[in-house]
């Protein structure tokens, strides 16, 4: 799949206030300073479409942008950043789950891992929840660029050894880096054969 065109069309923290679910949506999330907006950027060959903060829990707010007049590329808020107040972090997590479970248009939720971290419990939790919600995700490995092949593979193999304690299966997972370009030609694959099979 080729991206022409990807151009924001709302921000909001109100799910009622999202679009007209009238296309295939597909939303990222994950922890703050995951990679997320640089990562959105790479897919859609625009270096400022969603705004990178060196800041951690910049993005506050559901950003909606709409892809080749198709589909719904929305960027979600990062979870887990401790530095934000505990009532605020609650308030977030209430709106994105409400959002994740009651958007009856989201395909497919990429939850987003750092590939230089062992698996954090913040991850795994959320995971866990989106499986009991049965939620369909896919797992993208950020900032691949930034460790050697055979890293990459251990810390991979240790991933799926730690997912399997509460998961029969791993789930799919791409593996990328914003620098290189790794992993945008089968993201975006993956997104257009799901539009294809639901037309």
């Amino acid at each position: 799949m080729e991206i022409k065109e990807a151009r924001f069309i709302v921000s909001n923290s109100k799910v009622e206030k999202c679009p007209a679910p009238d296309r295939p949506e597909y939303a990222f999330i994950g922890r703050s300073n995951v990679g997320k907006s640089s990562l959105i950027n790479m897919l859609t060959n625009k270096k400022s479409l969603a705004k990178i903060s060196g800041k951690p829990g910049k993005t506050q707010l559901i950003n909606h942008f709409l892809i080749n007049d198709e589909w719904y590329l929305v960027d979600l808020p990062g979870y887990g950043y401790a530095k934000v107040p505990k009532k605020e972090r609650l308030k977030w997590e209430q709106f994105l789950k409400k959002y994740i479970v009651k958007r009856e248009n989201l395909y497919c939720l990429f939850v987003l891992i750092d590939s230089r971290h062992k698996a954090q419990p913040v991850d795994l939790k959320f995971m866990e929840w989106l499986g009991v919600s049965e939620i369909p995700f896919s797992i993208i490995f950020t900032k691949t660029d930034k460790l050697k092949p055979e890293e990459l593979e251990a810390n991979l193999k240790a991933y799926e050894e730690k997912m399997f304690e509460t998961w029969e299966t791993m789930p799919g997972y791409f593996i990328s880096s914003s620098q290189t370009g790794a992993g945008k030609e089968e993201i975006l694959s993956f997104i257009e054969n799901i539009n294809h099979h639901e037309e």
